[in-house]
């Protein structure tokens, strides 16, 4: 059974919003228009969507209170803004209010389609069915941000957290270097360098130094795994 997307598009310019409205059905999205802030935020309430297309510039209210608006309700949803203004300031006032991307009018709409599946991809990677991913005697509380290893509270920094994160949500396989550079770092790997092997040092030194059971495990020529053996 195949699952169709659902996208909502909140534009009021009817031409900008039919135009892809059909381009995204054409990839079997499932997709509803609404013109005003206040029209979005009751759809918003009353349905499920994976992806929100949001345009600045509404008759009735900003698209950023529109944003923050959904964000309060939802911090997982991607949020793409639409806009006639790029400048700097622009894009760093909609990323403070929680947006995912950011599109400069007039756009292409197969550079749209591919922000799209990439922000959809991207959710779907990252989902959790938990707020606390365990392994053991580690448990890792994502909602607070906090780490414990056999009750006691880990410091861990922003990046050690996040790649923490992302072995213990692939617990049990391998996760290679290019990997984490693009989930943890989203960067391309550069085989010349070798920080994600201080940072991995780093986190093994707080996670599993004085412990006799060692959960993370490198596996030679291969990357790295988190597991209980």
């Amino acid at each position: 059974m195949i699952e169709y997307k659902k996208i909502l598009i909140v534009e009021d310019e009817l031409k900008v919003a039919s135009f892809i409205k059909k381009g995204l059905q054409t990839q079997n999205f499932e997709v509803v228009v609404v013109e005003t802030g206040r029209d979005a935020k009751r759809f918003f309430d009353d349905g499920v969507f994976d992806l929100i297309i949001l345009d600045i510039g509404l008759p009735d209210m900003s698209g950023l209170e529109v944003c923050d608006y959904i964000r309060k309700k939802n911090t997982k949803v991607p949020i793409l803004i639409l806009t006639a203004l790029g400048t700097v300031a622009d894009k760093l006032s909609g990323f403070e209010v929680g947006t995912d991307d950011y599109m400069v009018k007039p756009f292409d709409f197969m550079e749209l389609l591919v922000r799209v599946k990439a922000l959809l991809k991207r959710t779907s990677e990252i989902e959790q069915p938990s707020e606390c991913l365990q392994e053991a005697d580690l448990e890792l509380d994502l909602k607070e941000k906090v780490a414990r290893r056999n009750g006691r509270v880990v410091e861990l920094t922003a990046k050690e957290f996040s790649l923490l994160e992302y072995l213990m949500i692939n617990k049990g396989r391998v996760v290679s270097k290019v990997d984490i550079a693009e989930k943890v770092w989203d960067i391309n790997f550069d085989t010349g360098t070798n920080f994600i092997e201080v940072y991995v040092n780093y986190l093994r030194n707080k996670i599993d130094k004085g412990f006799s059971t060692k959960l993370i495990h490198t596996i030679v020529g291969m990357g790295y795994m988190l597991k209980n053996k």
